[in-house]
């Protein structure tokens, strides 16, 4: 079945995914939660964008986590993607919006608020078509943007 002709094609390489019709809806397989999903231009981004990690930037699948919770002030908050290091410590946020879904500052500071909790090394927020990766350094307390994500472990 091809349903990729309704979804949008977005500023990454093309996989091929897993997809199921269940109750009039489109699912997509999700390999790291090991399950179908309802499939909308979010999930679209989340599951190209996490291929684009583990074949591309040799992320490990194991190391991440989807949509998990975290609690900011008190409040729980539930991020998109986490990936840990080799030693189970938060490395990389990612936060997903749709491609019609303008990357602003508010986007930005949604990660940052998670980031507050999880002191992850990088930020990265992706639309499918525009991606931001941003690299924390505590030491200066300073952040610089970079071209491309890289190879995990580099």
């Amino acid at each position: 079945m091809n349903q990729s002709k309704s979804l949008r094609k977005l500023n990454l390489p093309e996989y091929d995914f897993r997809f199921k019709n269940e109750k009039e809806k489109v699912l997509i397989f999700d390999e790291i939660r090991k399950k179908f999903i309802v499939l909308n231009q979010e999930e679209w981004v989340r599951q190209n964008f996490i291929r684009y990690l583990i074949n591309d930037k040799k992320f490990p699948a194991s190391l991440m986590a989807v949509e998990k919770k975290v609690l900011i002030n008190n409040q729980p908050q539930r991020f998109d993607l986490l990936v840990y290091n080799r030693k189970g410590f938060p490395h990389t946020i990612v936060e997903f919006k749709s491609p019609d879904v303008k990357i602003t500052q508010q986007t930005f500071d949604q990660a940052v608020r998670y980031n507050m909790v999880l002191k992850v090394e990088y930020i990265i927020v992706s639309n499918g078509l525009q991606h931001f990766v941003c690299k924390i350094d505590y030491q200066s307390n300073n952040y610089k943007f970079l071209n491309d994500v890289p190879v995990f472990g580099e």
